[in-house]
C-alpha cells in the first residue's frame, strides 16, 4: 500500500498521524490487505453463504402473557412518587 493511500485513509478518518504512525499504519494496512488477498484465493465453490456462523432456530423465548406488577409494587423502591407515578427531575425546558 502506498503512503499516499494511507494518508488519504487517515484524512477520511479525520486522523492526524505523525510520520512514524503513518509508516506503522502502512505496514498494518498492508498486512490486512495481504490477508484479504489470501482469503480471496480460497476455493469456495459449492459453499453456501452463511447468515450466522452457528445454526439457530429461534433465540427468543415464547411470548407468554404473565401478570404485571401492581402499581404499589412498581413504585416500592422509587426515590420519589406521588402515589401513582414516579417523580423525576425535569430535564426539558417548558416552551
Amino acid at each position: 500500500m502506498e503512503l499516499s493511500e494511507v494518508q488519504k485513509v487517515a484524512r477520511l478518518a479525520r486522523l492526524a498521524l505523525s510520520d512514524t504512525e503513518l509508516q506503522q499504519s502502512r505496514e498494518r494496512l498492508t498486512a490486512v490487505l495481504d490477508y484479504v488477498q489470501l482469503l480471496n484465493e480460497v476455493d469456495t465453490t459449492g459453499v453456501e453463504p452463511l447468515l450466522h456462523p452457528v445454526p439457530l432456530d429461534n433465540v427468543f423465548r415464547a411470548d407468554n402473557p404473565v401478570a404485571s406488577l401492581s402499581p404499589d409494587a412498581a413504585l416500592a423502591n422509587a426515590c420519589r412518587t406521588d402515589g401513582r407515578f414516579f417523580l423525576v427531575p425535569q430535564i426539558l425546558a417548558d416552551k
